[in-house]
């Protein structure tokens, strides 16, 4: 899943914080955060405007404003913009988790309809759920 490839990518750079080298210490942040922001792109540009509506545009609105974040972190090495952006893509990932499992569960369980054109207007055919 790619949420959980940005957020890996950002723990690491977090852990870049801890190095004494300094050539490690920006290194491990920069290239970290440069794959990470990398994921936030691909997500953002994955979103169909056309058919995502409103979803497409505050999510368009969110990868942005992370991409922000994650460029001012790197620039200016610290960590608050990394934190910020992996607390917003964990939020992120566990809500799409939650709901395409729910979508998948049966009948009998009550849980929300959700329409398919929520979930292919925002992403289309990105591989997001990850339920048994």
């Amino acid at each position: 899943m790619l949420f959980d490839g940005a957020i890996r990518f950002l723990d690491r750079a977090l852990e870049g914080f801890e190095l004494e080298d300094p050539v490690e210490f920006n290194q491990t942040i920069s290239n970290n955060i440069l794959r990470g922001q990398s994921i936030v792109q691909e997500l953002n540009n994955s979103l169909d405007l056309d058919r995502g509506g409103e979803l497409a545009l505050t999510l368009r609105r969110l990868y942005e404003y992370m991409d922000d974040r994650l460029m001012e972190s790197n620039m200016r090495k610290k960590p608050d913009g990394i934190r910020d952006t992996i607390r917003r893509l964990t939020t992120l990932r566990d809500a799409w988790q939650q709901m395409l499992c729910q979508r998948a569960a049966p009948a009998s369980v009550s849980a929300p309809v959700v329409r398919d054109s929520v979930f292919g207007a925002a992403y289309g055919s990105l591989g997001l759920c990850a339920c048994g």
